[in-house]
């Protein structure tokens, strides 16, 4: 970022404080797709993400005096999405601690590209049939960089747990893509 784009950042963030909604809305707008992007990785679907992201963006704006200037204001504002995301799966009673699923779950990645490559979407919409838990518990430790103890604090859970339903959430993603290149490669040969 520029000196000249972290100027104009504090100037926005001055303005919000003072209640200007112009600049409420120039900052909602700055942020609000990529912010959208982060909700969604923790919901299972685009109607959830946007509550999320609205309850965020009210906290954004209500706790908007305690951003200091000194980091990122792109990622305060994620760190507060991501909570809030967490929130809202506790709320509505999402995240299971006992978690359970079976292989028939899966859905394919891809049905049209024999050799799996899988991209950023298809990898997002395989961590996204993961269960909530599991789900929720990759996207902090993998996606955010969240630690193990980090996500058992914000969760209430212990390390261990968030430690093994990380491994869990990892080893069924591992074999649902296999699986589902395995399938692809056979379909494949059998059109041959």
């Amino acid at each position: 970022m520029s000196v000249r784009q972290k100027m104009d950042r504090k100037k926005l963030v001055y303005q919000c404080l003072k209640g200007n909604t112009a600049a409420q809305r120039e900052l909602y707008q700055l942020f609000s797709q990529i912010m959208l992007g982060v909700c969604y990785r923790y919901t299972k679907s685009v109607a959830d993400a946007e509550d999320v992201l609205q309850e965020g963006f009210i906290k954004v704006f209500k706790n908007l005096h305690q951003y200091k200037g000194t980091g990122d204001l792109g990622a305060w504002i994620r760190r507060i999405m991501v909570n809030t995301a967490i929130n809202y799966l506790k709320h509505k009673a999402l995240y299971q601690y006992d978690l359970s699923f079976t292989d028939n779950s899966m859905h394919p990645v891809s049905d049209e590209n024999p050799e799996i490559i899988l991209n950023t979407k298809e990898l997002s919409d395989l961590i996204r049939q993961l269960p909530t838990g599991f789900q929720t518990i990759f996207n902090m430790h993998a996606v955010e960089g969240y630690s193990h103890v980090e996500i058992g604090s914000l969760l209430g859970i212990n390390e261990g747990t968030s430690r093994s339903q990380y491994s869990r959430a990892r080893t069924l993603l591992i074999s649902w893509i296999t699986k589902n290149s395995l399938d692809n490669k056979e379909g494949h040969y059998a059109r041959k």
